[in-house]
């Protein structure tokens, strides 16, 4: 694929009459990207490799060497926007809210921002692809990449194998019981339903939870178990893009914790030794550590930060109720 990927680069050059230039990131995306991504999940948790390639690759080590060579800027085809206010550069959602990418970009810097262009930010996909084929580009119907950054789209778990080493357990109720075996703890994140080969009758089961000193995957049925339910999150390592007044707390904006999800209301409420709370005014479906929350005021992208831990789910707060008061 990647050198299919070259190709069109090529091709594509040749007929706009730019030169193209090949450079080779392997190893800065082995020891900023790659190792970490390995090492999280070898702990059970879910990492997302594209944020950490966005800020570590293509807007560092990528944009240094655009900067090497004498460019101006660095423009890339990420559905985002760009606006200069103040001296100061924000970070818009693309004007196609089925593309739009800011939440893969919420952790690079503000300096990196200001040497960024963002041309297709300002047009909907059919209209790239409009404007491709009447300039008769030989990438005009080219599929969209999806998939991993640099790595594709390909069978996640096969692909994991080939690093880390299967370590099989059980799938267990929050009762205790035993209902499956799992292939490694691994390969399953909160909220997933396929892949499970639990049988028996009833609704599909899902991934609620990890023990991960125990080697155990936590399933329960039903899309809308109350288990899969939380109304706050901890997060850690933020990266904000605009001045946010976080010394005046509590902070009022909209939040996502997932690509394409619609923007949640949530309260910043505390940012106690570079952790945040945050709560949201509608339960959460799913929050995983290790993703990423990410912040928006209307379509401007402030930041995000890591997700460390869920609070509570509506399960827990059941089961902790006095029985004359339990749902």
């Amino acid at each position: 694929i990647a050198e299919e990927d070259y190709e069109d680069v090529v091709r594509v050059c040749d007929q706009l009459g730019i030169p193209h230039y090949t450079v080779n990131f392997v190893q800065e995306y082995w020891d900023g990207v790659f190792s970490n991504f390995l090492k999280e999940y070898e702990a059970g948790l879910t990492p997302n490799p594209d944020i950490l390639c966005n800020k570590e690759i293509k807007f560092k080590a990528l944009l240094d060497k655009a900067m090497d060579y004498g460019a101006d800027y660095l423009a890339t085809g990420h559905y985002v926007r760009k606006r200069d206010c103040d001296g100061k550069s924000q970070l818009l959602k693309g004007l196609d809210p089925g593309k739009d990418q800011s939440y893969f970009l919420h952790a690079i810097d503000g300096q990196s921002l200001t040497k960024a262009l963002f041309p297709v930010g300002e047009l909907h996909k059919a209209e790239v692809r409009r404007i491709a084929e009447e300039n008769e580009l030989s990438t005009a119907k080219k599929k969209d990449s999806t998939g991993i950054c640099f790595i594709g789209k390909r069978n996640f778990k096969s692909f994991l194998s080939q690093y880390i080493a299967a370590k099989p357990g059980n799938f267990e109720t929050l009762e205790s019981t035993v209902v499956g075996t799992h292939d490694g703890i691994a390969y399953y994140t909160i909220g997933q339903r396929r892949g499970l080969a639990i049988g028996g009758a009833g609704d599909a089961w899902f991934v609620v939870g990890k023990d991960i000193p125990r080697n155990v995957v936590y399933v329960e049925q039903g899309t809308l178990h109350p288990a899969l339910f939380a109304d706050n999150l901890t997060a850690t390592e933020a990266t904000w893009i605009a001045d946010i007044p976080l010394s005046d707390l509590p902070f009022r904006c909209k939040a996502k914790i997932r690509y394409r999800q619609t923007d949640q209301s949530c309260t910043i409420e505390g940012n106690e030794n570079g952790r945040l709370h945050i709560s949201f005014d509608i339960p959460q479906r799913a929050i995983t550590p290790r993703q990423s929350v990410v912040f928006y005021k209307d379509d401007v992208c402030l930041g995000g930060a890591l997700i460390e831990e869920r609070g509570p789910s509506y399960y827990e707060m059941q089961k902790s109720l006095p029985a004359e008061v339990s749902p």
